[in-house]
């Protein structure tokens, strides 16, 4: 009798062993599932430069790379992860000059790409820096000694300026 008793203890607990098995690889089959999240047009990726740029080193075209400053989160799910790789093109760089003339540097976002490797795509979003205008100094220097001294100050992004690129269109993006 002793003998079944202890059978029946060793079924049941391989029972429970086996349930609980099940149990724990639903639980992870269900953490690792995937999420479909819909990124709408607007949303704000807030993002920083991760290099230097001066307007007097820089060619119209050329790729500047940012990054996203924090998490941007919908649904409860982290859409964009912070760190994740923006990029944006230059579409105006003028180095100061005699006469006052001001540096200009303008930067016009174009996308993100996604650690799953989807885009998303900014709309309208620019950072545009100009240095400042000396012009009315210049002249007046000028007028009174012939020599044309000031420059405008520099254009200039340093490392680390935040601002905020907006989405251009619903993205629908699958996240972990």
């Amino acid at each position: 009798m002793n003998i079944k008793i202890n059978i029946s203890i060793y079924i049941m607990k391989k029972k429970v062993l086996f349930l609980l098995t099940v149990f724990l690889y639903s639980i992870t089959a269900f953490a690792q599932e995937k999420k479909e999240v819909i990124i709408k047009a607007g949303t704000i990726v807030p993002l920083e430069s991760i290099s230097n740029v001066r307007a007097s080193k820089a060619h119209e075209g050329q790729n500047i790379d940012f990054k996203v400053s924090r998490d941007v989160i919908i649904d409860k799910v982290v859409a964009i992860p912070a760190g994740t790789i923006a990029k944006g093109v230059v579409y105006e760089a003028k180095r100061s000059a005699w006469f006052g003339t001001k540096g200009r540097l303008g930067i016009r976002m174009r996308y993100l790409t996604l650690p799953s490797g989807d885009n998303v795509n900014f709309s309208s979003s620019e950072v545009y820096i100009t240095g400042k205008n000396r012009t009315p100094l210049s002249v007046v220097i000028f007028c009174c000694t012939c020599i044309p001294l000031p420059c405008g100050s520099k254009a200039e992004m340093k490392i680390g300026y935040e601002f905020d690129a907006s989405v251009a269109n619903n993205t629908v993006v699958i996240v972990e």
